[in-house]
């Protein structure tokens, strides 16, 4: 695994510094605001001498990425949230998982799928391949498919890599003016934040549920549980919080009925008696 400290920047204040005096001038002399301008954190980085080991995020390696993951798993697991202890439904949950990663478009990274103890409707993702399932959304779904529906579309945000590019910008937003005192722990901080509480744009959304959708038919599970669940999760009284963070949920309800192949509209994972009969452990 690599050292996160030999992925991010050396302090230093004698480089650094006059050449962010240049970009602000820069962008002065044009009469444009700095961010607006074509200059990105990886063109930043790459004129920066080559003495100061930086980490490029516009070209995040799939290895970096998995290293970033795995410790904001770390702080996530022991800080924000208590795993499932259950061997056997945590092993049902990472078998769906992983059956759905297999028909991804990124399957050279591993992925860990683990149950939260949660009551709430939730389900994130963060980077490198590390998908939660809060067992309050577990106990909402009506069968395997509706379950495998979320985790895949939670799946497709890192097919994607929507994280990193949230982390991306939200680090030239922040991070360009103080670059030189960048760390591990900022980022990996600043990651795990943006996981939890910063919604996915439209876009992103868009982008996540077709990507699942189409791992849930490649993997032989029904294209239908997809929006009949988040219909479901709309009609409740109160919002749930895998949705309350999720925006245009009436939109992306018409645009998976809209996508779903027919020929995998009534897949497997229907049985409600059986999948309930497997999270008796939750009760």
């Amino acid at each position: 695994m690599l050292k996160l400290s030999e992925l991010f920047l050396r302090r230093s204040s004698r480089w650094v510094y006059p050449l962010l005096s240049v970009f602000v001038a820069l962008s002065v002399w044009v009469g444009q605001p700095l961010l607006v301008r074509a200059f990105s954190l990886g063109d930043l980085i790459r004129i920066i001498p080559s003495g100061i080991q930086v980490i490029q995020l516009a070209k995040l390696s799939d290895q970096q990425e998995v290293a970033i993951g795995k410790q904001m798993n770390e702080q996530t697991i022991t800080r924000r949230f208590r795993l499932y202890r259950g061997a056997e439904l945590n092993q049902y949950v990472n078998q769906i998982g992983q059956r759905l990663a297999a028909q991804s478009e990124r399957t050279q990274i591993p992925y860990t799928y683990q149950i939260v103890e949660d009551k709430s409707v939730n389900a994130f993702a963060t980077m490198g391949g590390f998908v939660y399932i809060t067992t309050g959304l577990m106990q909402a779904a009506d069968n395997e498919a509706q379950l495998a529906s979320v985790i895949g579309h939670e799946t497709g945000h890192i097919v994607r890599r929507h994280l990193v590019n949230q982390l991306k910008e939200e680090a030239t937003l922040r991070g360009v003016a103080t670059l030189a005192k960048v760390n591990s722990n900022t980022i990996i901080n600043l990651g795990t934040t943006l996981a939890l509480s910063r919604p996915h744009s439209r876009n992103a959304e868009f982008e996540a549920d077709q990507a699942g959708l189409s791992m849930l038919g490649r993997a032989g599970y029904a294209q239908s549980a997809a929006p009949a669940f988040m219909s479901k999760l709309l009609r409740q009284s109160s919002t749930p919080t895998f949705l309350s963070t999720h925006p245009a949920t009436s939109d992306r309800v018409a645009r998976l009925k809209q996508s779903i192949n027919p020929a995998m509209e009534n897949g497997a994972g229907l049985d409600t008696v059986a999948y309930k009969a497997r999270l008796r452990s939750l009760s």
